[in-house]
C-alpha cells in the first residue's frame, strides 16, 4: 500500500451466471439486450439502465486497474437490479452465489478485496439469513437499491432486514436503480436512466429515511448514499425550508433535514470539483466522505475520481482516500 491508502467503497462486480440467471428468470420486468449503439445492456420496461462491461466479470483486470489508478483496496458490491427478481428460491440462490463468489476472491486478494452483501430483500426471513451467513463469510456492509422492486426502502416488510443490519451496526451502501415511475416519466429516451433517473432515485430514497424517522431509529447502522448523495447537497436548504413551513416535512423529525445529512455517509461518485466541495460542505465535513469511482460501469472513473480527491486539502484527502472508510468498516 502507499503512505495513504485508497480504499474504493462504491465499485461493481457481476458474475457470467448473474446476468445468465437474469436473462433467465428476469423477464418480463428486465431484458438484457443490444441498445440501438449495439451495447449489451439490461433494460426495466424498455428503459436502459445497466450496461455490461468486460471489467464486471474480470477480477484479474480489476487488480491490474487499481494498480494502475493507485488503488489499494475495492469494496466489491452487486449492482442494479442485484437480486430482486426471479421469485424467493431465484433471489435467494443469486444473493448466495454472488456472496460465495466475492468471498472466494476476496480470498483471492485478501489485501486488495472486500465486499457488500447481496440480500433477497423482497423475502425478509431469508434476507436475514443470507445476511447472518454473509457476514460469517466477511461482508463488510450490505448493498441495497434505492427502490426494491418499485418498493421504498421504509416501506414495513423490509424492517427485519434493517433491525438485523442495526443490530450488526453494518454500513450499507443506497446505491440507485430506475427510479419508481421510470416509465411514466419516459427515461427510456436520451438513455436518461443514468444521469437523472439513478440522482431521483437516490435522493427519494434518502429524504423518506429522513423525513420518516428511520435513521433515528436505526442508530447503529450507516447509510452511504450513493453518487455523491446525488442531488441531496444541493437540496439541503430547501428540505430544510419545507420542514420549517410545510407540516408532512415535520411529522416525524423535529430537527432540520441538513442535520440528518451530516450523519450518513457519501462517496466521491461525482464529476466535477465543485461538486465534490459541496459533498463535503453538506456532510460536515471529509470524516463522512470516502473514495468510490464506479468502476467498471462504463462512466465508472477510478483516476478522475481518485484526482478530485487529490485536489483536496491534504488532511481531508487523506480522510475521503481511506481514514473514513478505515473507521467505518474497521479495515
Amino acid at each position: 500500500m502507499s503512505s495513504v491508502p485508497v480504499i474504493d467503497v462504491h465499485t461493481h462486480m457481476l458474475s457470467e451466471a448473474w446476468v445468465a440467471e437474469l436473462r433467465k428468470h428476469g423477464g418480463p420486468k428486465y431484458e438484457v439486450k443490444p441498445t440501438k449503439a449495439g451495447q449489451e445492456t439490461v433494460f426495466l420496461r424498455g428503459n436502459p439502465f445497466m450496461t455490461l462491461t468486460p471489467g464486471m466479470f474480470d477480477y484479474d483486470l480489476r487488480i491490474a486497474n487499481m494498480d494502475k489508478a493507485g488503488v489499494d483496496v475495492s469494496i466489491v458490491s452487486l449492482t442494479c437490479p442485484s437480486v430482486y427478481w426471479g421469485g424467493e428460491a431465484v433471489s435467494s440462490a443469486a444473493a448466495a452465489a454472488m456472496n460465495d463468489l466475492m468471498a472466494y476472491q476476496q480470498s483471492r486478494y485478501p489485501d486488495r478485496i472486500r465486499f457488500f452483501a447481496s440480500l433477497p430483500w423482497q423475502y425478509a426471513a431469508s434476507a436475514v439469513a443470507e445476511l447472518e451467513r454473509a457476514v460469517k463469510l466477511g461482508a463488510v456492509g450490505v448493498f441495497v437499491s434505492a427502490n426494491i422492486d418499485g418498493e421504498s426502502l421504509t416501506a414495513p416488510q423490509f424492517a427485519p432486514v434493517w433491525e438485523a443490519i442495526d443490530r450488526l451496526a453494518l454500513p450499507v451502501l443506497v446505491h440507485p436503480t430506475a427510479p419508481q415511475g421510470s416509465v411514466e416519466l419516459q427515461l427510456d429516451e436520451y438513455g436518461l436512466v443514468p444521469p437523472i433517473g439513478f440522482m431521483i432515485d437516490t435522493t427519494l430514497a434518502v429524504s423518506r429515511m429522513i423525513l420518516d424517522g428511520f435513521i433515528d431509529r436505526y442508530p447503529n447502522l450507516a447509510i452511504i448514499a450513493g453518487h455523491g448523495g446525488a442531488t441531496l447537497p444541493y437540496l439541503a436548504g430547501r428540505l430544510d425550508r419545507c420542514h420549517e413551513m410545510i407540516p408532512a416535512c415535520s411529522e416525524k423529525i423535529k430537527d432540520k433535514p441538513s442535520s440528518y445529512l451530516r450523519r450518513i455517509y457519501y462517496d466521491t461518485v461525482v464529476y466535477e470539483k465543485s461538486a465534490l466541495d459541496l459533498c463535503i460542505e453538506v456532510a460536515g465535513g471529509p470524516e463522512r466522505v470516502m473514495y468510490g469511482s464506479d468502476y467498471p460501469h462504463n462512466i465508472g472513473d477510478m483516476e478522475g475520481c481518485l484526482a478530485r480527491v487529490n485536489a483536496l486539502d491534504p488532511a481531508a484527502a487523506k480522510l475521503v482516500k481511506s481514514g473514513t472508510a478505515q473507521k467505518l468498516f474497521k479495515l
